[in-house]
Order: C-alpha cells, then sequence, then structure tokens
C-alpha cells in the first residue's frame, strides 16, 4: 500500500522461517502450559498454607465439631434472653440444645468489640491445647467472616458465685476446700504444664468454670493499661504478671467469707483483703462465713484453726509484691494440707466421741 508508506506483503515464505514459525507454535504453547502449572501450584501451596494456617488457630481436638451459624441461631432459640446466661469477655454466653439432644454453652463473640477477633483466635489457639479434668472442654466453634462463636460443655449446677450465694442450699466447709483444690490444681497446670505459662486473667466465683479470658502470659514490657480491662474490679492483683494467684488468693477469701470484693462496705482504702486482715488477730468469727462456724459445733476448735489456715494461705497470695507471693504449685499443697489436716482432726473427735458414747452405756449397763 504505497498511499500508507507501508512496504507490500511478502508473498514468498523461505523454507527457513517455516521451521522457525513451527518451532514458535510448539514451544511457546508449552512454555505457556508449564508457566500456568507452575503459578497454580504456587497458588495451591499458598491456599494450603493458610488454610493451615486458620485451622491452627482453631481447636483440633477429638470429636471437635463445626456449626454453621444457622445450628447455633436455632439451637439458642434465636438466641433469646432465656438462654443468656451471662457475659464472656467480648461478648455473651448462651445455653443451646444442639440437634443430636446434647446441652451446650455457646460462646458468641461481638465482633464490633476491638479485639473481638484476635481474642476469639487466642482462645482457639489456647483450648486446642490444654487438657485437664477441671478445665471446661471444647466441644466446637462457628467462624465466618461476620460471626465467630465456641461452643462449650455446659455446667448444669452453675458458677461458683450461684452456689455461694444460694438462698436454698449452703456448701459446707469441705466442700469449699474441695472447690478451691479443684481450681487450684489447674490454675497450676495453666502455670506450669507448658513452656509458655498460660494465665485465666479473670479469676472469680461467678467465672471459675469459664476459661473464656485465658491468654499466653503477657510479657514484661507489655502496656499494664492494655491487660487491666481483661479482668474484673476487686480481683486483680495492683501491679503484676502472677495475677491469677492474686485473683485466687481473693477468690479464697471470698469462698470462706461469703462477700463480695465489691460489697457496699468496702469504700475508699477499705477493700476484702484489708478488712480480713484487720480482723484476722482479732477473731476468726468477724470474717469467716457465719455457716461454716459456730461455737456449738462439736469440731469448732478444728474448723477455727482450719480457717486461720485458709485465711494465712489467703494473704500469700495477695501481697502487693508478686516477687513475694507463692504459686500455684504451693497454693495446691497447701490446700491439700489444711484439708487433710480438718479430716485427721475431725475423724480423731468423731472416734474420741464414739468411744465416750460407748463407755458411757457399759458404765449403765454394770
Amino acid at each position: 500500500m504505497p498511499n500508507l508508506q507501508v512496504p507490500p506483503c511478502r508473498t514468498r515464505i523461505h523454507h527457513k522461517s517455516r521451521k522457525n514459525d513451527l518451532l514458535i507454535g510448539i514451544v511457546l504453547p508449552l512454555s505457556t502450559i508449564f508457566m500456568m502449572v507452575v503459578i497454580l501450584l504456587i497458588l495451591k501451596y499458598r491456599k494450603g498454607g493458610k488454610s493451615q494456617l486458620n485451622d491452627a488457630n482453631m481447636p483440633s481436638v477429638a470429636n471437635h465439631r463445626r456449626f454453621t451459624y444457622l445450628e447455633l441461631f436455632q439451637a439458642t432459640n434465636e438466641f433469646s434472653e432465656k438462654n443468656l446466661i451471662g457475659r464472656g469477655g467480648f461478648g455473651f454466653v448462651y445455653k443451646a440444645r444442639i440437634q443430636d439432644g446434647m446441652e451446650v454453652a455457646v460462646k458468641f463473640f461481638d465482633l464490633q468489640y476491638r479485639g473481638a477477633i484476635k481474642s476469639f483466635d487466642i482462645e482457639c489457639g489456647t483450648m486446642k491445647r490444654i487438657r485437664h479434668r477441671n478445665l471446661i472442654k471444647i466441644i466446637g466453634s462457628c467462624s465466618n467472616d461476620d460471626f465467630k462463636a465456641l461452643v462449650l460443655e455446659y455446667m448444669p449446677h452453675g458458677s461458683l458465685e450461684k452456689c455461694l450465694y444460694s438462698s436454698n442450699y449452703t456448701l459446707d466447709i469441705f466442700q469449699r476446700l474441695n472447690i478451691m483444690i479443684d481450681v487450684a490444681s489447674a490454675l497450676e497446670y495453666l502455670h506450669f504444664g507448658y513452656s509458655v505459662p498460660i494465665i485465666h486473667c479473670d479469676l472469680k466465683p461467678s467465672n471459675v468454670y469459664d476459661f473464656g479470658m485465658a491468654k499466653p502470659l503477657l510479657k514484661e514490657d507489655q502496656s499494664l493499661t492494655q491487660t487491666q480491662t481483661l479482668a474484673t474490679i476487686g480481683y486483680m492483683a495492683p501491679v503484676s504478671t502472677n495475677r491469677d494467684v492474686y485473683s485466687f488468693g481473693i477468690m479464697l477469701i471470698e469462698t470462706f467469707t461469703q462477700k463480695k470484693p465489691t460489697d457496699e462496705i468496702f469504700i475508699g482504702e477499705m477493700t476484702l483483703k484489708r478488712w480480713v486482715n484487720d480482723l484476722l488477730p482479732i477473731s476468726i468469727m468477724e470474717v469467716v462465713d457465719a455457716n461454716l462456724l459456730r461455737h456449738e459445733d462439736k469440731h469448732f476448735v478444728a474448723k477455727e484453726q482450719c480457717m486461720s489456715f485458709v485465711f494465712n494461705l489467703a494473704m500469700k497470695c495477695t501481697v502487693e509484691s508478686a516477687e513475694q507471693r507463692i504459686n500455684a504449685k504451693e497454693i495446691v499443697t497447701g490446700l491439700l494440707k489444711i484439708r487433710d489436716s480438718l479430716l485427721k482432726n475431725v475423724k480423731r473427735l468423731t472416734h474420741v466421741s464414739l468411744k465416750l458414747v460407748f463407755f458411757s452405756f457399759i458404765g449403765n449397763d454394770l
């Protein structure tokens, strides 16, 4: 086309050009296919790696189930207030009945809260590792972009708080000791069962069966302000990474005084700990739950001694200096000794009284 200043098309095709075109026609498609295969393999590998990372955040326990939102929506009766058990760190806990008829607790994470997703991931990562008879078991989970929840073992008898303040039922001294030993045993497992300790962060009577606030041990240089929002006022150590021991000490006091650290009598500088510490030298009777200790009790002396040991142990848990506090292992050892001593004294006293009754009958017969 001369008008367009374009050279005319070549009509003659040489043999060498035909050979080059043939090679290009074969090699280029093969190279393209090969590159596509490589790209697909890379994408598959990355996708697999990402999937494995996501699965690592999920609890990998026996019989772990994946639930859909619809299943949990129906199981909780549309998250009805009648099924609401209480709050649980970044969300709410509901009682539910899943399709097989099993009663469970569903911990729903409110994603509007900052840190809720991170908390869910941490709890999944933590709960997949823990195995202890005194820690709630995880049954399954539900996770998508808009909804995250854990399905946990349901505790039909409720929390320690419910038992402590029930108007229909009173825990005796041995029951309270056994409960505290169980909690301390779980605490020992969390603090010493792994190379990196796990802390509960929110030990209190209403939460002793809820491991929802569990988190890996924070580094020393991490902001205290960030951690203070996790714990309940009254149970939290002033400044310490050993907060669980402090919280346990406060819970131990509450369990045997039946007084909350948030009670209206504790105002200003007067706290539950200080109240007990000030009154202990005067009399155990001033602080102990009246249901546990009465002068007319035939085992009064043994129980009074037991209560003295319990409160002294609680004081060792709640000293201001973290370095001077006892650890979870020492708590377990101490509580076991206190219980065994009480059992021994009560059995001895019971045995003596039986012998006295026996001899009195012999005397009457004579």
